[in-house]
Formats: structure tokens, sequence, C-alpha cells
């Protein structure tokens, strides 16, 4: 194997592949990156076992091909090899079988590999009617969600991201039992047959890092996997086994307090009250309504205290107290666009909704925390 190619194209490729690299790999080959020269192209490809990433970079983006071939080159050094060569073409060249050469005019690395024959046969499959929608909205379903699941062991199920197609509709909903996120969207084409499936977060994350613009995204799903094509990159993750529980009856449908608060002034008010609450554990802020003036405050025995007072309109004029996870609202109010949000409550023990005047598609949700 013998080619050479532009740093930026090479750079890239190996940027993408590199995010299934794990530092738990019990199988030394998986530490590799598979490089394969084919007519088509490199196809270069990474993989943890949960997860597989491969990029094809065709012939055409490759500046020169002097032979074919492959070869499986350390993860741990390549990427930054690639980043610091001074040149903006770079030579690969295999020697003595298992040696590979990476080198300009002024520099070269000559690297120990691996058999290219040792590597799993991970099979990328496809069905026949993927679910098809935009790169976008993709991202944006990810990205005001995926902040929700549980970071715990405990329940595996909720390390994950459920995604359930009902017709033309596609429901998403991470949750980690204290806090919901919820996102709808309306699919172009309705799924033949309805379909549950949950997504593990951390690949979720890893994924939504490689989407970068509009281009269509394919979804391949399977018993056990499902494999995503966008533009020359391939991205296949397992599934989560189990129920993902329902969530369905959290979100209550009607609500004795209905507030409309300036979406800023709320998230710099909490931000400000979060101040003394840094190191704690659940970093807990109160907030008080009293006719149409709400007040936020958080105390801290060994520091002291912080009170913020805001506007706001409100269709219930009655004294309420809540309090709750700062770091918890200001995520949840970080995934919402408007000037504008709605906090729905009915008492200081029931779910904190927080919603857009005009989205109805996304949906947050926060548990109180009782203080006494």
């Amino acid at each position: 194997m013998k080619f050479t190619i532009e740093k930026s194209v090479i750079l890239e490729g190996l940027s993408n592949v590199y995010r299934a690299i794990s530092t738990k790999n019990v199988i030394p080959v998986l530490n590799g990156i598979k490089f394969e020269l084919t007519n088509v192209g490199l196809y270069l490809t990474a993989s943890d076992s949960e997860l597989t990433i491969k990029v094809l970079i065709e012939s055409k983006d490759i500046k020169q091909i002097s032979s074919l071939g492959g070869i499986i080159i350390q993860s741990k050094y390549i990427l930054d090899i690639v980043r610091k060569m001074p040149s903006d073409l770079i030579n690969f060249e295999v020697i003595d079988g298992l040696k590979i050469k990476i080198y300009t005019d002024n520099n070269q690395y000559n690297l120990n590999c691996l058999d290219i024959s040792d590597y799993p046969d991970v099979k990328l499959e496809e069905n026949k009617d993927p679910i098809i929608m935009s790169g976008e909205v993709f991202k944006t379903i990810i990205n005001q969600t995926v902040f929700a699941i549980s970071n715990q062991e405990l329940r595996p199920i909720l390390t994950g991201v459920n995604f359930k197609f009902t017709k033309d509709v596609l429901e998403t909903v991470a949750t980690d039992s204290y806090r919901l996120a919820k996102k709808n969207i309306k699919l172009s084409t309705p799924v033949e047959k309805d379909v549950e499936i949950v997504i593990p977060g951390k690949n979720i994350i890893e994924l939504e890092h490689i989407i970068t613009d509009d281009s269509d995204i394919e979804m391949h799903i399977f018993n056990n996997k499902v494999l995503f094509k966008y533009k020359n990159i391939n991205f296949q993750t397992n599934l989560l086994s189990g129920n993902y529980p329902n969530t369905s009856n959290l979100i209550p449908s009607e609500f004795a307090y209905i507030i409309k608060v300036n979406k800023r002034d709320f998230n710099d008010a909490i931000d400000r009250a979060a101040l003394l609450t840094q190191g704690k554990d659940k970093n807990i802020v109160k907030m008080t309504l009293e006719n149409t003036k709400m007040i936020i405050n958080s105390y801290v025995s060994e520091i002291g205290k912080v009170e913020e007072q805001l506007t706001v309109e409100t269709n219930n004029l009655e004294h309420l107290e809540i309090s709750f996870s700062s770091k918890y609202m200001l995520e949840a109010i970080k995934t919402l666009q408007e000037e504008e949000i709605l906090l729905l409550l009915n008492s200081d023990v029931k779910p904190l909704i927080i919603k857009s005047l005009t989205d109805e598609s996304l949906i947050q949700l926060i548990l109180p925390i009782k203080t006494y």
C-alpha cells in the first residue's frame, strides 16, 4: 500500500473514526485503525466491538495511488502524527509487510503495525427501507435530549436515548429518573412498522459530533444494532437491551401555575444564584412566586446567601415555593430557542415543566427537591 493524500482530507477521516476507539479495549488489534486501500478509495475503520465507524475517502480525493493494500496502524499516535506534519501533502507507504512509513519531503515516521487479517470481521448491514431525516434535524434532536441520560450504570437502560417510531412520528426521550427531555418530530415518510429502540447515549453523542451539515442521514435498524449512513461515513452502534420505562404519564396535562418569563433573565438569575452552590451535590436553588414577582435564591450555611428578583407573567397569584437543581434547570433552558419560555407547575412536590411558547415538539421536565 502506497499513496499520497492531502493532510486535511486524511485528518478529517481519522478524526471521525477515532471516536470509536476505546481506552477499555481488551482486544489489542482494536486499539488500531484499519487502513484498506482499494480501487474505490481508502477505507478507514475503527471499532470497540460496541461501536464501529467506517469512513471512505474516495480515490478521486487521493492525490496519488501507487499500490493497493491494507494494514492496521496504532491509533495512539497516528492522529497526532498527521496533525503535526509540516506539509499539506503526506505520503503513506507500507514497508516490510508490517511497518508503515509516513513521510513528507522533510520528515518521516516509521511505525510498527498489525496485520490487516487479524482485524475482526464487523458486518455493516443495511436494510431496504431505512428511515431518512436531515442531519440538522437529527443533530437538534440529540442536543435537546441526550444531556438528560443517566450516568449511573445501576439502570443501564437509562444511559441511552429512547427512539420510538410510530407511523409518521418520532418520539425521542431521555431521562435519569430525576429529569426528562422529550422531543417529537414529524417524519417525511411514515415507517412501515412501528419500532422502538434505545441507543447508548455515549455513542449518540459521538454521532452528533460527526454531523456537520444538513445532508441526509439514514437509519438502518436491526434487533440489536443500528447503522447510520451519513455522507461517506458508516456509524454502527449496538442497542441497549431491555424495556425503556413508560414516561408518557409523567407529564401532567393541566397546570395550576402557568408562568411566562424572559429566558435570558431567568437563565442568568439561576446561573448567578448557583454560584454559591458549586461543589454541592444537588446545586439546589429555591424559586418563590409572589404575585408577579419571582425570587430566585440559594443559601449555603458556611458561605452565605444570594437573592435574585424577576418580574413574570402568571395566571395564579398564590404564593408558591419550589426548590430544584440549578444544573438541571440551566441544561433544560439551554435547549429552548425563544426569548420567552413557559414554566408550568402544580405544586412544590410535582414535576416542573419547561416549554417554549410556540414549539410543542419539545418538553423538559425536572423533579423538585424537597428542602427542610
